[in-house]
């Protein structure tokens, strides 16, 4: 994955130099890397606590759920030059921003959809190699299985941001992960690795899965 950790920090080549998206740092030495915000990418949180297991080629095709203004998408975008990243965003407002940054950055398609109902942009998404949500409500974990079942391909795999306090705000946050992972699980989802996100993101933890069916 082409990706670059330096002092503490995780950083992408950018794809369109001197251009920052939203104020991160522009770092040049032999070439031009952003800076990849922990405490506003999800991702890159989980990175930098020791994901090990994802990999994300220069041509993959990505689904992001939840893709907001587009933080960790343009990072996502750095990393596959030559793929696509279909980003669905549920408000009218946020997908504005998604669209402009997509005027800049050519491989990223943005979608107005709602991700508990992917039949919606069936036709517009191909068969993808990561399904990446981080769509903060109850039922996250089974929006994101409806998207791995139609989307993604049969070896490919998914990340799953929970968020404890979204699903429940009264149960410890260890009970609730443990009931997210046997949901996966009972589903013929394979927990690839899981990856706590303290202290960038408080009770959410990473789970990248597999299809085991």
């Amino acid at each position: 994955m082409n990706v670059y950790f330096k002092d503490g920090n995780v950083a992408t080549k950018n794809l369109n130099p001197g251009i920052s998206v939203y104020g991160e740092e522009l770092i040049k030495e032999d070439e031009e890397y952003r800076l990849w915000n922990p405490r506003r990418s999800k991702l890159a949180a989980a990175l930098l606590n020791g994901l090990e297991n994802l990999e994300i080629l220069d041509t993959s095709k990505v689904l992001y759920l939840g893709a907001s203004t587009g933080t960790t998408v343009s990072h996502i975008s750095d990393i596959v030059i030559n793929g696509k990243v279909y980003a669905v965003e549920f408000s009218p407002t946020t997908a504005k921003k998604l669209v402009r940054l997509s005027h800049q950055r050519l491989n990223i398609a943005p979608i107005l959809g709602d991700a508990t109902k992917p039949k919606g942009y069936l036709n517009l998404v191909e068969k993808s190699d990561l399904v990446y949500c981080d769509v903060a409500q109850p039922t996250q974990s089974e929006l994101f299985m409806k998207n791995m079942n139609l989307f993604a391909k049969d070896d490919g795999v998914g990340l799953l941001m929970i968020k404890a306090r979204s699903i429940d705000v009264v149960q410890k946050p260890k009970k609730i992960f443990k009931e997210q992972e046997r949901k996966l699980k009972e589903k013929g989802f394979k927990i690839v690795e899981k990856v706590k996100l303290e202290p960038y993101e408080k009770d959410h933890i990473a789970f990248l899965v597999e299809k085991n069916f």
